[in-house]
């Protein structure tokens, strides 16, 4: 599959809402194929719509914590949204594939429920903690029109040893 040119601030599909997905045809599949491969290819654990220039709400994650031995999982998820089941925040360090050369500290959910669609228009509920909790929240707030830096406490260049995924 081809892969998709990953847009960059200032480009303005990165500010507007992102309008919601009716149709689950070949298009929408070939798009999520190229979506994948885009982000492997980043390398990235998420990637939404927005970044290759596209106003639609989906978001492709794949991750998995391999230090505990879990092994990666991919999620595609249409027209998601977000639930929070508890207040618990944790701050933690965040790059972005559409703001390179960035990295900020950001304070997000510990735990959120994500409900949408699969790629076959059934609807789905992931339960997600920890990192992957916040992979869909920064991937959702790219269906918003909003990037990590807008909710960062504080941004930096991160020096060349420092490893930061971007989501």
């Amino acid at each position: 599959m081809p892969l998709l040119e990953i847009v960059t601030l200032p480009d303005p599909v990165l500010r507007r809402k992102a309008h919601k997905l009716a149709t689950f045809d070949q298009d929408l599949k070939v798009l999520i194929a190229n979506m994948i491969d885009t982000m492997r290819e980043a390398p990235g654990v998420g990637l939404a719509a927005p970044q290759v220039g596209i106003s639609s709400r989906l978001i492709v994650v794949e991750y998995g914590d391999e230090e505990n031995g879990e092994e990666k999982k991919l999620y595609v998820v249409i027209n998601p949204e977000l639930t929070f089941p508890t207040e618990e925040n944790a701050l933690g360090v965040e790059g972005c594939l559409s703001v390179p050369g960035l990295v900020g500290e950001v304070e997000r959910s510990s735990d959120v429920v994500v409900r949408g669609l699969n790629r076959h228009g059934k609807p789905v509920k992931i339960k997600a903690s920890g990192w992957l909790a916040r992979i869909f929240q920064h991937e959702v707030d790219h269906l918003d029109g909003i990037v990590f830096t807008d909710k960062a406490n504080r941004i930096w260049q991160p020096k060349s040893e420092e490893q930061i995924e971007d989501v």
